[in-house]
């Protein structure tokens, strides 16, 4: 290969490499750390020996992946406050054509989803990733792996089950979530408590990611009233030059809040029988420096 088609041959992988190492890590900078590794591995390697680039890809990748989630499990970091995975912005737009396969992408991604997979061991993983995100068959994760076939069917089936144990057993409508989050936002930022509890489900959850850096609650608050009070407290705390705007994050509709030029804050709303669910609001500035490049 010439150095521009190895290049050329990357590059053309780097969104599946991207969406592997994310879903693996739950976290942008780290995602694009094992991403740029995997590039030095291929760019220096001997490929001659490679007949399917993306599968060799893949398994550099996934295995970069796992000795980094391994080293960061091994730190036992303590987190100040509930945790929520670094906002991923997602558009799959028409390089996903096919609306199952978008689907199952987006829920692969999704905060909910990324925070049970938190929970598992580095293989379960890997194995839920490659298996659930992207359709690989069992003997090719094995190969990824360097583990047999039956190895890796127990480490599906041990995590298929631990994720439908804890998953929300909902679907996610999105003309149905974008109409709640604009009456959301316009209840909240009325101060229309009234309002603003009809949304809400009677045992919604709010689950605030500040890591201890920035105002959210350090623990998930339940109830309307509990939710509904908070969002209307938070509401009336003014913010310099604050501006919304609405943005695809982690698979669904989200509103990013701007401080003048810079992200102040992510919402996002799991909805379910026209009632809102669950309340996502990351504040953590660490995690809100990735979506610069959104803007």
């Amino acid at each position: 290969m010439t150095t521009d088609t190895v290049t050329d041959v990357f590059e053309a992988h780097r969104p599946v490499l991207m969406g592997v190492a994310y879903r693996m890590l739950g976290r942008v900078a780290d995602a694009e750390d094992v991403v740029q590794d995997a590039w030095l591995r291929w760019s220096a390697g001997d490929r001659a020996e490679v007949r399917e680039p993306r599968g060799y890809l893949v398994r550099v990748t996934t295995r970069l992946a796992i000795d980094r989630l391994r080293r960061i499990k091994s730190r036992g970091e303590t987190y100040v406050g509930p945790w929520l995975p670094e906002p991923y912005v997602t558009d799959f737009g028409d390089t996903v054509p096919d609306a199952a396969e978008r689907a199952v992408l987006a829920d692969s991604v999704s905060l909910a989803v990324l925070v049970v997979l938190e929970s598992l061991s580095p293989l379960e993983r890997a194995v839920f990733v490659l298996r659930e995100a992207f359709g690989y068959p069992y003997a090719d994760i094995a190969a990824v792996l360097d583990r047999g076939e039956p190895a890796v069917r127990q480490l599906a089936g041990r995590a298929r089950k631990h994720v439908a144990e804890r998953r929300p057993r909902y679907q996610v409508d999105p003309a149905e979530r974008r109409d709640l989050t604009e009456r959301f936002l316009a209840a909240a930022t009325d101060g229309d408590l009234e309002g603003l509890l009809e949304l809400l489900a009677p045992d919604v959850r709010l689950v605030g990611d500040s890591g201890g850096k920035s105002r959210a609650p350090l623990r998930v608050l339940e109830s309307a009233d509990h939710v509904g009070r908070f969002l209307l407290g938070a509401a009336r705390k003014s913010v310099p030059a604050l501006s919304l705007r609405f943005l695809e994050v982690n698979g669904g509709l989200a509103v990013l809040a701007l401080s003048g030029d810079e992200p102040d804050s992510v919402f996002q709303l799991d909805v379910a029988d026209g009632r809102i669910r669950t309340v996502y609001v990351l504040r953590n500035p660490d995690k809100l420096t990735s979506l610069a490049a959104a803007l």
